[in-house]
């Protein structure tokens, strides 16, 4: 087990699997954005890459953020440029976008599409258009990425049960701590984990978390989310460069948070590397 404040010895391939690019002065931000990340809070290609570098960490996955983009794309398929293969990308898109809007992107890096029910609630659900999203990113093998939090899963676990999509959670599905690992919404979670359709992020522990560092608060959601869909099915994102936050937060605690949580260097080799090496497409 890795000791507190002691360096996280990271494995070959080590993948970051959340992350935002945000550079408005090369990509200005979407005019109706419901956010716009103010000066510390933004995050360009090149200020990825010294991160990553500084980590030890080899790949990433940039996630196209609701806050300053919405569906703009750009900013991300610029960085998936500039990664080139260090580098997948997560695109956010409007619900009915065509099947060959979708090989574009694909074409250019993309392994899935976000879906940000935080923001949107569960109207989508209701929309006709969103079976057909489904359809046609199983079709292609692309990734449904789901931004969740509460009891919102337990809508979204219905909508996803007949259709064979990959669906990555984003955040442990951003449970409430104070209602336990039993709220209907987690355990909605833990119960697609035996489809071997649903990978879960360890990332994000500040959005959901009632504490601050180590979030203590959350090592039962972690403890149950590792039991139920075993390091295989996990992997670790550290939400850089941290919108929206009310206190500075560092990547590196980040690390050693994912060292306190899955102690055994196995189970991180696997979430680290291979689980998002076989789900987001990295060769």
């Amino acid at each position: 087990m890795t000791k507190m404040g002691a360096p996280l010895r990271l494995p070959s391939r080590a993948t970051d699997t959340h992350v935002h690019v945000l550079d408005p002065h090369k990509f200005p931000f979407a005019a109706d954005t419901p956010y716009r990340p103010i000066a510390a809070e933004l995050g360009a290609a090149q200020d990825l890459l010294d991160v990553l570098d500084g980590s030890g960490v080899e790949r990433a996955v940039i996630v196209n953020p609701t806050s300053g983009y919405g569906d703009d794309n750009r900013c991300t398929l610029d960085a998936l440029e500039r990664l080139g293969r260090r580098a997948r990308g997560i695109a956010r898109v409007p619900v009915g976008v065509s099947g060959r809007g979708l090989d574009a992107l694909a074409r250019r890096g993309i392994a899935g599409v976000r879906v940000d029910f935080i923001s949107s609630g569960l109207a989508p659900l209701r929309d006709v258009a969103f079976g057909r999203l489904l359809a046609r990113l199983a079709d292609r093998d692309l990734v449904l990425d789901v931004q969740c939090q509460g009891d919102q899963f337990v809508a979204i676990a219905k909508a996803l049960a007949d259709v064979p999509v990959r669906v990555v959670v984003d955040h442990l599905g951003r449970p409430h701590p104070e209602k336990g690992v039993d709220a209907p919404g987690f355990r909605a979670l833990l119960g697609v984990a035996a489809s071997g359709r649903v990978v879960v992020k360890l990332s994000g522990p500040m959005r959901c978390s009632r504490e601050a560092a180590p979030y203590r608060d959350l090592d039962p959601f972690c403890a149950a989310l590792l039991r139920e869909y075993s390091a295989r099915q996990l992997v670790w994102g550290s939400d850089w460069p941290f919108l929206r936050s009310d206190r500075r937060f560092d990547y590196g605690p980040l690390l050693t948070w994912l060292a306190r949580v899955v102690p055994n260097e196995n189970d991180r080799r696997s979430l680290l590397a291979t689980t998002p090496a076989r789900w987001f497409g990295f060769t």
